[in-house]
């Protein structure tokens, strides 16, 4: 039998470009459909943010996978890190709440390894995709992409009616969940 070989995430840690990323929850389930969950994530993308040193251009949260649009300002910025810092907070806050509320729910977190080896999981295994974001017309395409993402997937009429998305801020409407940083875009 022919051995398989999975691709490895190449991910840059070059402080002085752009980067967008996407990661997706486990076995792409709709785990962030709820608000609850959102807000852990919002939350985690905040305190990562500050710790980090990187600033936040764009965002969307659809209910299975996540957009980000980040400029790192520190010159020690690592990928590794930052996507740890949002999701295992979410991870744990997630397990929790399922543990305590919801345990039947258990099962559909729960990863099997040909091992053996059981864990409970928020997100799916790896880093998820990143590229780099090193002309402005990419950079703004990009975002414009991943805010008409909720409108092609039919969950919204207008990038600014989604609300786990930056679309509405760069449109001036008052309200966002999670401001993004601006200033050198």
């Amino acid at each position: 039998m022919p051995q398989r070989f999975r691709r490895r995430r190449r991910s840059s840690d070059d402080a002085s470009v752009a980067q967008a990323l996407t990661f997706s929850t486990f076995r792409r389930q709709p785990f962030l459909k709820r608000d609850r969950a959102c807000e852990w994530l919002s939350d985690a993308v905040a305190t990562a943010r500050s710790r980090h040193g990187f600033e936040l251009w764009a965002f969307v949260f659809m209910p299975e996978h996540v957009h980000l649009v980040i400029y790192p300002r520190s010159r020690d910025f690592a990928l590794r890190r930052v996507l740890s810092s949002i999701k295992l907070p979410v991870t744990r806050r997630a397990v929790r709440y399922v543990r305590q509320h919801r345990p039947e729910l258990l099962n559909q977190m729960l990863d099997e390894q040909p091992n053996g080896d059981k864990s409970v999981r928020f997100w799916q295994r790896g880093g998820g995709y990143d590229r780099d974001l090193r002309e402005p017309g990419t950079i703004h395409a990009t975002i414009d992409y991943i805010h008409a993402n909720p409108v092609r997937r039919g969950l919204v009429d207008h990038p600014v009616d989604y609300p786990w998305s930056s679309a509405g801020f760069y449109a001036g409407i008052p309200g966002c969940r999670l401001n993004p940083d601006v200033g050198l875009i």
